[in-house]
């Protein structure tokens, strides 16, 4: 069994930063691509970030490129999403998910993602 715990959101301001950590536990960790979702109010949960389960691969949704970086810590088990230049289209329930299988290329379907955090909520005011 996997658990996931997500830390670090709140209000901010426009233009302002949060960190957003994601804490795992149960089985290996080292060798699953790992992701931050989103899902504002009445719209669908989407992709944010990705990192690859070697560290070595990460990717972002365009909407958060060059903004936002994420990172993993393979022997502390967390991941963690730096968010930058936040902006009032970023508020959201912010989820950490883990792929259901090892060893794989990174994909950004939710389908794939069968570990999740219970959210984290990031308000950005304008």
């Amino acid at each position: 069994q996997v658990q996931l715990v997500e830390s670090g959101g709140g209000l901010v301001q426009a233009g302002g930063s949060l960190r957003l950590s994601c804490a795992a536990s149960g089985r290996s960790f080292s060798g699953y691509n790992m992701a931050w979702f989103r899902q504002a109010p009445g719209k669908e949960r989407e992709f944010v970030a990705g990192i690859s389960w070697s560290g070595d691969s990460t990717y972002y949704a365009d909407s958060v490129k060059g903004r936002f970086t994420i990172s993993r810590d393979n022997a502390k088990k967390t991941v963690s999403l730096q968010m930058f230049s936040l902006k009032s289209e970023d508020t959201a329930v912010y989820y950490c998910a883990q792929d259901s299988f090892s060893l794989v290329n990174m994909v950004v379907s939710t389908r794939r993602y069968g570990y999740w955090g219970q959210g984290t909520q990031v308000t950005v005011s304008s």
